[in-house]
């Protein structure tokens, strides 16, 4: 028998028992449903985060703190002592305090080995935003990450070689501030106003180069993203009148590490700023929250697609033992005949790996329906304020391994009835009623 003739023979033989075949198919197609779905989930959400969170900073920058001495969970020892050169970060169970940096600190961490260069993040709180005569409203001032981009939904990114004062404002604060859209708002003045250390309020106009959309890599802050020139000066209007004790203290600084470092190298710098008293995290610390809670989630999702698939496995065991034993004296016809028992054996392996071609096929083709049409549905109602998100994207690579690697189950599944099959004696077989 030819090879073309087999899989046609084998192909033949799977329809004969249409109910059995049938109920495997659709073992397999629970399994091929679940796990398509699932990877489909992740690779979306994966994607989002490396098409958007991936600009969240450059990949030789770090963020870097001090953490507070002897700083300890509250829960467990009672309250924290005070200490006046420390700040606490956080919120609930997550809180935790970091010491202020000084000019002193900044040059101890570029004197570590591997730091190129050091500048500290200028925190600047705001009172309120207003558009000529129209509603103050609260506002703040988000950070940008050294080499973080923002999604614009009009307009450009403040620039930060220009000596003009200019700022992005988020989507949601557009017809709030009396615009009719956000192309509107682009070249506008705002007035940003802020109280200094005298607590006196002061006003500052700037001009509107752009509008902000959500995204789930917002800057820090989720408000305002003001230039270099704007931040600085907001920074020294806020600090006027500040006592010469509180001036020039940071909580935390954007540090430039040498380009092309591995990431044993990093975690190495990392374990020499802890050393100098510092504690630092990378953009990619970041994306892997994001990445780790994605792909758990997934793994999980993915466990309940092994065991419908195991299901399957001896759901295809039972279908084709059944069948060698309905068609004992036929594998004696063929044997008698001259098929030799490799043949035979793939004969039914054939037969395993088509019913897992069905069950694979229909699963996935059904999961990449329900996905884009759920992507469709979330992306226009619960996720509209997350532009870019696909939630379930199929990676046509990943679709095949699928397939392959659940007609892979099948086949393996199959060997041993088909191994039955081919050491079958054909006098014997022949012999079976």
């Amino acid at each position: 028998m030819k090879s073309a003739d087999l899989i046609v023979t084998a192909i033949a033989n799977t329809l004969r028992a249409r109910t059995r075949t049938t109920l495997t198919v659709l073992a397999i197609f629970v399994g091929a449903f679940t796990l398509t779905l699932t990877s489909g989930l992740g690779t979306g959400i994966n994607r989002y985060i490396d098409d958007t969170v991936a600009g969240i900073g450059a990949s030789d920058v770090m963020t870097v703190t001090k953490p507070a001495d002897g700083d300890v969970d509250p829960r467990e020892t009672g309250p924290r002592e005070y200490d006046p050169d420390s700040i606490q970060t956080g919120d609930g169970p997550s809180t935790s305090s970091v010491s202020y940096l000084t000019a002193a600190d900044l040059d101890a961490i570029r004197q570590v080995d591997g730091i190129r260069d050091v500048e500290p993040v200028k925190s600047v709180q705001l009172d309120y935003v207003q558009h000529a005569d129209g509603t103050a409203y609260v506002a703040s001032l988000g950070a940008l990450v050294a080499g973080q981009s923002v999604q614009l939904a009009a307009g450009s990114a403040p620039d930060d070689d220009s000596a003009e004062l200019q700022v992005t404002i988020p989507v949601s604060y557009v017809e709030p501030l009396g615009f009719t859209d956000a192309a509107d708002a682009v070249g506008e003045s705002l007035q940003v106003a802020l109280t200094d250390g005298a607590y006196a309020q002061h006003t500052v106009e700037v001009r509107i180069t752009g509008v902000a959309e959500e995204a789930l890599a917002a800057p820090s802050g989720a408000g305002l993203v003001a230039n270099d020139a704007l931040e600085d000066d907001l920074y020294r209007v806020q600090s006027t009148g500040l006592p010469s004790d509180q001036l020039d203290r940071w909580t935390q600084a954007t540090a430039w590490f040498d380009d092309g470092l591995t990431a044993p190298q990093i975690d190495e710098l990392k374990e020499r700023l802890a050393n100098a008293g510092f504690s630092a995290a990378t953009t990619a610390d970041q994306l892997g929250a994001f990445t780790t809670v994605i792909d758990t989630i997934v793994l999980v999702l993915n466990v309940f697609a092994a065991i419908a698939l195991l299901a399957a496995a001896f759901g295809i065991v039972n279908t084709l033992l059944m069948s060698v034993q309905e068609r004992t004296r036929e594998i004696g016809l063929m044997k008698a005949m001259g098929m030799g028992g490799g043949r035979v054996f793939a004969l039914f392996s054939t037969e395993a790996v088509f019913i897992g071609f069905l069950g694979s096929a229909i699963g996935v083709i059904l999961a990449m329906l329900a996905g884009t049409a759920a992507s469709t549905f979330l992306g226009g109602a619960l996720l509209a304020d997350l532009p870019g998100l696909t939630i379930v994207a199929f990676d046509p690579l990943t679709v095949g391994l699928t397939i392959l690697l659940i007609m892979a189950v099948a086949f393996l599944a199959g060997t041993l009835p088909a191994a039955r099959a081919a050491r079958k004696d054909p006098v014997d077989a022949l012999r079976y009623e």
